[in-house]
Parts: C-alpha cells; structure tokens; sequence
C-alpha cells in the first residue's frame, strides 16, 4: 500500500538533500524476497532490478512476448525511455527463475497476451514509476532498513554489490552511462570512507 503525504519514515527531513540508497546488506535482500515470496509479481520486479540495473520505466516497458521464451544467459533488449536507445541485458538464472515463477506459470500463460506489458495493478494498469517507488520504500521498511530508498535502490543495489565483487568502476561506469567514476560512485553511495579502506590491504 503506497505511502501517504507525510508517512514515509524514511523519507528526509526538510532541506536534506534526498540521495536514494542501494540496498547494502545481503540478509536484507534475502528477507525482502521472503516477504514477497508469495507476490510473484513485486518479486519479478525487484529480482530483475536488483540483477539488470534496468531502471524503473525500462522495468515496466518489458512486454510478455520479449520475455516468455527466454532461457539462463539470453539477453533481454529494452529501448530506453530516457535516451531512446536501446540496452541489452544477459539475464541470469535467479532472473529467469523470477519471471517462469510470474508468467510462465499456469496462471501467467493463460493471463498475458504477447503485447502485454508484464507489470501491472490491481486494477489493470501498468505500474507508475512513483508506484514502484512506494513498493521499494515499503519493501525496506518491512525488513528494517533505515534511510532513503526507491525505484533507484533495485539498480544501485546491483552496481553497489557489483563493486563489492571487484567489478572495475571503468565497467560500472558503461553500464550506467556515467562520465566519471566519481559520478559512479557518488551514484552507488560508496563513501570515502570505503575508498580508503581498499589501502588497509598488507602485501
């Protein structure tokens, strides 16, 4: 259920600067997905997110026929809203997984028509950015996560845990169409503090 004005306990206080988080612990990801273990559909949408960096209106762009047939290692091509080019993602097996467990399920075969889009409400809609930001807040709330999160967090999260994993900023910086690594990493919320830190490695 969407936040009302003035309800979102995460959200900052007046005159703060807002700077979305990536998700920076692997137990609250794993309690997210156990909350939505029985909403196929909010965990596709943050499974993909958190393993493509698609952002929120790329997510909700994806049509049943681009997805239905696709197998662990295929790629998924997405015209983006923002610069109207197109992005391809290899898609791996958790994602995969996510989207047999949505709509390739008894259920989701007999529901979606090639044309539609994957993503919708309640009530026949497709999902809204500032939805899927609601859903992302309420998912970190419910799991106990304190700071700003929203529709950001799921592809900060994958570049965050991406750079933890060794990935070269050089490459992070690609796939976010960055012009700096300082841009990447302000971007990914990875402080100063965690720069230094790589120094502390005795050889």
């Amino acid at each position: 259920m969407p936040f009302q004005k003035g309800e979102n306990p995460n959200h900052p206080y007046r005159g703060a600067a807002i700077k979305v988080e990536p998700i920076r612990y692997k137990k609250a990801i794993k309690n997210i997905k156990k909350i939505l273990a029985d909403r196929p559909r909010d965990l596709c949408l943050f499974t993909l997110g958190i393993n493509t960096a698609f952002r929120a209106s790329e997510l909700l762009s994806i049509r049943y026929g681009q997805v239905r047939l696709l197998d662990v290692g295929e790629t998924l091509e997405i015209k983006q809203p923002k610069t109207k080019r197109y992005r391809m993602v290899t898609l791996n097996r958790t994602c995969i997984e996510a989207l047999d467990n949505y709509i390739n399920n008894k259920w989701g075969r007999s529901f979606f028509s090639k044309n539609d889009f994957i993503f919708y409400s309640q009530r026949g809609s497709v999902l809204t950015v500032p939805t899927v930001t609601n859903m992302v807040k309420k998912w970190c709330l419910e799991v106990g996560l304190e700071g700003n999160y929203g529709s950001h967090t799921l592809r900060k999260t994958w570049g965050y845990w991406q750079y933890q994993h060794g990935t070269q900023v050089a490459l992070l910086m690609e796939a976010f169409k960055h012009s700096t690594q300082r841009q990447t990493l302000d971007y990914l919320c990875i402080q100063d503090k965690e720069i230094q830190n790589i120094f502390n490695l005795e050889l």
